[in-house]
């Protein structure tokens, strides 16, 4: 069962875990085509996987746990005797798989609904009863790795702290216990509700990956909604009304309107607005979306080009009794443009003399496959987006440039070679080995440089995949300096593969898998695997190693070498790393905002490394204090994540989760962290101010020449 399209792609994508829909009449079943899929995968892991392991009872019983994790990771519903009464699937899912026969994980699936449901009984009474601030206790936030509640009088005390928890951070900022009550019992009975309103296609997705996620950690399983969502993602466009949605109580808002998009245009939607009903048509009946999650009501609204689709409004300012606005729209392309490649230049004054710096921020590796296939010539792509910004750049005469690759998971592979091709003139960029250890290398096609001047990449733990084939590529080659963090070490090659294009189906009903069949290897010949990319100049981080990364899976591929490709150096960076870092940790010893964040990278350390949390007032009350006076010191406010993790600093904790805040407040806040100062880019463009003086300082030297800033 050879596959018809192939599509590489290195971006990981972590597959959201619930697509609900609106809650279902009857508990979800499985189907044929649910079952004809299973079938499939089985043949296409075993034939194509890189690390193909059997179908047997080893696996199943790894993939019997991944499925009990990804149900309920934090352990809060499950009992141990709900694990005894599934234990026969532990070995015997892959016959299940093999037979088509899907009936024990969605049996799995409808007992854990039954404990949410018992679960909700529990919060309404603890919320209803009285909670003593004074006892000496404490509660832990991480339980995915806490034996399972043994009765449920445990399975209660459990829920009873972490709702004591919850109820001390909102007492803590201020809120009497009405507020309180109201406040958890919306939140509690919106997530519980949440959870108990997955159809048959959402549990299968599930299980599916907790399937493929027993392979290794970036195979992945796509349902036909989230395979849509996926392309758009590369695309970096769709067919809609240009609006960002996001779910609030009982109603779909519009959170923002994409600039140039049909509703941006029609100046009929606002900021706020809700969305009640949707028709396809002006005079189709209206589909009530009242209590609907934002996953199901976006595939109402989006639609064929110059189709129309019509809303029922209640607009942002009107009580829930007030009246309704009937708006109509005609679907029209949308372009993403705050996801693609952007540019800016900052300017530096060192002794006298002004360095510009263009920056080039890159949200990920995109192309439009689709129209790359038809042979469009304007076909989308990070590479194009890239050097249009460049020539800009030159008109305005930058002496530097930084590619700011922070929080890229990756993307297209043809997209890291074709970028990695703007700098380097032509060689090797990539080694790519499949399962048999056969290798090819991946080389630049097109000769010529864009940018032969000074060259920095600023990367970051969450920097994945294609973004670690180009900054290794750039860093072995001597062309350029790597700033910032360890990367993420994702060194593997993920081939999508489309099951109901290999069924012929008309429609799509069995959706896509993203399976790894290679491995990457620089140039060097070292992988990325696990190891990721390490910088030439170290940044302080907020993200934490030991948890986020490829590292902190459990099945990670190892690290290996392999013989290194013949390239050509195009420079020496080497030579200049001594002075541009006793440049670098001159300048930060005194940046007064660059010592406050490395505090502040301290503090989450600390609070990480928190293995329980005090439900003692006084203890929290002092624990704020003693936080908000280190905050006060320095100058600032920590800013919060929103409240979510416990683990979170809790300096101005409002103890509220970021949908439960306002509207405006939310974006006014997230306007806010935009505007503030990018510590880390500033200084990493001061470090390319540096090299600028150093290599015209040197301007003799076999470095300068090849390095030398680039005037038009």
């Amino acid at each position: 069962m050879r596959p018809r399209r192939q599509i590489w792609f290195l971006g990981f994508f972590a597959a959201s875990l619930f697509f609900a829909a609106p809650a279902p009449a009857e508990s979800p079943r499985p189907t044929r085509a649910h079952a004809d899929a299973a079938i499939a995968t089985v043949h296409l892991f075993s034939r194509y996987h890189y690390q193909a392991l059997p179908l047997d009872s080893a696996l199943s019983a790894k993939i019997f746990d991944r499925y009990l994790k990804a149900l309920d990771p934090a352990r809060l519903f499950f009992l141990q005797s709900d694990i005894r009464d599934f234990s026969w699937a532990r070995t015997t899912l892959d016959k299940s798989i093999l037979e088509g026969r899907l009936e024990a994980p969605f049996a799995m699936f409808v007992r854990y609904t039954e404990r949410v449901k018992k679960t909700r009984t529990i919060v309404q009474e603890l919320l209803g009863s009285n909670f003593d601030f004074t006892i000496d206790e404490s509660f832990e936030p991480d339980r995915s790795e806490a034996p399972w509640a043994a009765s449920d009088n445990e399975l209660r005390e459990i829920w009873r702290k972490r709702i004591k928890h919850d109820w001390l951070r909102l007492r803590l900022a201020g809120n009497d216990d009405n507020t309180i009550r109201r406040t958890l019992g919306k939140r509690y009975g919106h997530a519980l509700e949440r959870s108990t309103k997955l159809n048959g296609d959402d549990v299968f997705q599930v299980f599916m990956n907790a399937w493929a996620g027993a392979l290794e950690p970036h195979t992945n399983y796509l349902g036909p909604r989230a395979a849509e969502d996926f392309a758009i993602s590369m695309k970096l466009s769709l067919v809609g009304i240009g609006a960002m949605l996001q779910e609030r109580d009982d109603y779909v808002i519009v959170r923002e309107l994409i600039p140039g998009g049909p509703a941006h245009r029609s100046g009929k939607l606002n900021v706020g607005d809700r969305i009640v009903g949707v028709a396809q048509g002006e005079k189709a009946a209206m589909t009530d979306v009242t209590g609907w999650r934002v996953d199901e009501v976006v595939p109402l609204i989006r639609g064929k080009h110059n189709s129309i689709v019509a809303l029922d409004i209640l607009p942002a300012d009107a009580p829930l009794d007030g009246a309704h606005r009937y708006v109509t729209l005609v679907r029209d392309t949308v372009r993403l443009e705050n996801q693609a490649a952007s540019g800016s230049i900052r300017e530096i004054r060192d002794n006298g003399q002004l360095r510009k710096i263009g920056i080039i921020k890159l949200p990920s590796f995109y192309q439009d496959t689709e129209a790359r296939r038809r042979f469009m010539a304007q076909f989308r792509s990070a590479t194009r987006d890239v050097t249009r910004i460049i020539g800009e750049f030159k008109r305005d005469k930058v002496d530097a440039l930084l590619i700011d690759l922070r929080d890229n998971a990756g993307g297209s592979l043809d997209e890291a070679i074709s970028l990695t091709g703007l700098f380097i003139d032509t060689g090797p960029v990539v080694i790519q080995q499949d399962s048999r250890g056969r290798t090819r290398v991946e080389r630049i096609s097109t000769p010529g440089i864009t940018w032969s001047g000074p060259l920095g990449v600023l990367i970051n733990r969450a920097s994945a995949s294609a973004s670690e084939i180009f900054a290794a590529a750039i860093q072995d080659y001597g062309r350029g300096i790597v700033i910032g963090e360890d990367s993420f070490g994702k060194g593997t090659v993920q081939n999508l593969i489309d099951l109901d294009e290999l069924d012929r189906a008309p429609q799509r009903r069995y959706g896509e898998l993203k399976m790894t069949v290679a491995q990457f290897f620089r140039v060097s010949g070292g992988t990325t695997q696990l190891r990721g990319v390490s910088p030439d100049i170290v940044l302080p981080s907020l993200l934490d190693a030991k948890s986020f990364g490829e590292s902190s899976y459990d099945n990670a591929l190892p690290w290996t070498r392999i013989a290194p490709a013949e390239f050509r150096s195009a420079g020496s960076i080497s030579t200049l790393l001594p002075a541009l870092a006793v440049r670098h940790e001159q300048r930060v010893a005194q940046d007064r905002d660059f010592l406050m964040f490395k505090e502040k990278v301290a503090d989450l350390k600390a609070l990480r490394e928190t293995k329980a949390i005090s439900l003692k007032e006084s203890t929290r009350r002092a624990e704020r204090d003693r936080m908000e006076a280190r905050a006060k010191a320095r100058g600032k406010s920590i800013e919060l994540s929103g409240g979510e993790d416990p683990n979170e600093d809790e300096v101005g904790d409002d103890g509220l989760l970021a949908n439960e805040r306002s509207l405006s407040n939310e974006l006014a806040a997230e306007k806010a962290r935009k505007a503030a100062r990018d510590v880390l880019l500033v200084e990493s463009a001061n470090i390319l101010g540096d090299m600028v003086n150093l290599l015209r300082v040197n301007s003799s030297s076999e470095i300068a020449q090849r390095e030398k800033p680039q005037r038009p």
